[in-house]
């Protein structure tokens, strides 16, 4: 009784991140009684990054995150939720119709057993989904986003696909049959929001309990590039499904994380969707129909006359001594890029708590800026040359939604300063794309 009392007296919204909610406070009997367990967990997201960055920075001097790294994957976290501006959640709408027309039985919502079934279904509904990302290219080319990044710490956890989630609600509809929506509706977050803290370094064994559950330790293993991490550690909350179905691997060499084939940007678009190209131009190659179709439904390193999931041999082998990408670029720029992203952030933040009040044409175009000023100050990370007329038109649009109000102001401390600094932003990109056009002039003439 003691332990349960302290362990009430925590936020629940903390014990949320760890998936420590009892059965008691997290049963509901409607879907829309369901809290909203990830929209609430930004204050944890940020409390959690600091803590690890101070952390990090006290036992190894170094810090753990870099500007470039650390916006960008943040930004694939932006960009993943943005579809929710427009429609509900593709896992929670397949499995409400499947519920609503389909069912099996009446479990009942206010069961412990019923919590703990659903718990199991959404675990192990998300190994299979997990593991088909691994296997099938064409779900890769969406899940090789959360894979890309070549640093291993907790904002690696928000890097997020755009469209995994129109692949993903599939894997959840045998667990349909039996379970309510609204216990789905409180595990399938309870199970994401498990994962954000298992992405550190920090951590580096948990005893017994790496025997049951996913940690910090298995994970390295599941986002290294290192050939027996391959296609290992799919396990959600649970690692026992990776131990029963033979996808177990324990961490032993150093990890060197990231894709097998590093991609070495940082500009957010091509993050998200270069996988696709790739697939499309690759299918091209072939002339059979089935090699064509191979492409995407076979593993990531298939290839005519090998095994479905590809040959590993081919996989590039790594040293333990690869360097991420990292190119240097000015501290004032990276400054500049900081400021930008908070006030994109600010914007994106109050975007999706007046999402019911505005019109549709007012959530489409404030979409259309957020994905326009990642883009842009991705291009300045990537130091691309036409960044900087990219940069201008994009402080002049937020220039003309600031003068008409499209942008909740800043506290008042902050609102003339914040102006002047984009009046200035503004006036510094057309210089450089002046003085850009006037040099591409005179090589030209």
């Amino acid at each position: 009784m003691a332990e349960a009392a302290g362990l009430g007296s925590l936020s629940p919204g903390l014990r949320a991140m760890f998936s420590l909610l009892t059965p008691n406070e997290s049963s509901f009997q409607r879907v829309e009684d369901v809290p909203r367990y990830v929209e609430q967990a930004s204050p944890f997201f940020i409390g959690l990054m600091v803590l690890e960055l101070v952390v990090g920075m006290l036992t190894s001097g170094d810090p753990i995150y870099t500007v470039s790294d650390g916006i960008t994957s943040v930004s694939c976290g932006m960009i993943s939720r943005l579809p929710q501006l427009f429609m509900r959640g593709c896992e929670l709408t397949a499995y409400m119709f499947v519920w609503e027309h389909f069912r099996l039985v009446d479990l009942a919502w206010d069961s412990a057993w019923t919590w703990w079934i659903a718990f199991l279904g959404v675990d192990l509904g998300y190994y299979w989904l997990h593991r088909a990302a691994h296997e099938v290219s064409f779900m890769w080319a969406a899940h090789q986003v959360h894979h890309s990044s070549e640093q291993y710490n907790l904002t690696t956890a928000l890097r997020q696909s755009l469209t995994q989630q129109f692949t993903s609600w599939m894997f959840y509809l045998p667990l349909a049959l039996i379970a309510p929506p609204s216990f789905f509706a409180v595990h399938i977050q309870l199970n994401l929001l498990y994962q954000f803290w298992i992405h550190t370094e920090l951590i580096r064994d948990l005893g017994p309990l790496e025997w049951i559950l996913n940690t910090p330790k298995h994970h390295r293993v599941h986002h290294g590039r290192n050939i027996y991490c391959l296609d290992k550690n799919y396990g959600g909350i649970l690692i026992i499904w990776d131990r029963l179905f033979g996808t177990f691997a324990p961490e032993t060499d150093k990890v060197v994380y990231g894709l097998v084939f590093p991609i070495k940007t940082f500009e957010m678009v091509h993050v998200q969707l270069h996988y696709y190209l790739y697939l499309w131009k690759r299918s091209k190659t072939y002339t059979k129909i089935s090699n064509k179709l191979s492409t995407f439904f076979k593993g990531p390193s298939w290839a005519p006359g090998k095994p479905r999931l590809g040959d590993y041999k081919l996989v590039p082998k790594v040293t333990g001594k690869e360097i991420p990408y990292n190119p240097s670029w000015s501290l004032p720029l990276q400054a500049y890029v900081v400021v930008h992203f908070l006030l994109v952030l600010w914007t994106y933040h109050d975007l999706f708590q007046k999402k019911m009040i505005l019109s549709q044409f007012t959530i489409l175009g404030m979409t259309a800026y957020i994905l326009l000023t990642l883009t842009a100050l991705g291009y300045i990370i990537d130091q691309r040359p036409t960044a900087s007329v990219l940069e201008m038109l994009r402080c002049g649009v937020l220039m003309a939604m600031q003068r008409y109000t499209h942008v909740k102001p800043l506290p008042l401390p902050l609102a003339v300063p914040t102006e002047a600094f984009v009046s200035l932003s503004l006036l510094f990109w057309a210089l450089q794309s002046f003085s850009q056009l006037t040099g591409i002039k005179k090589k030209n003439v």
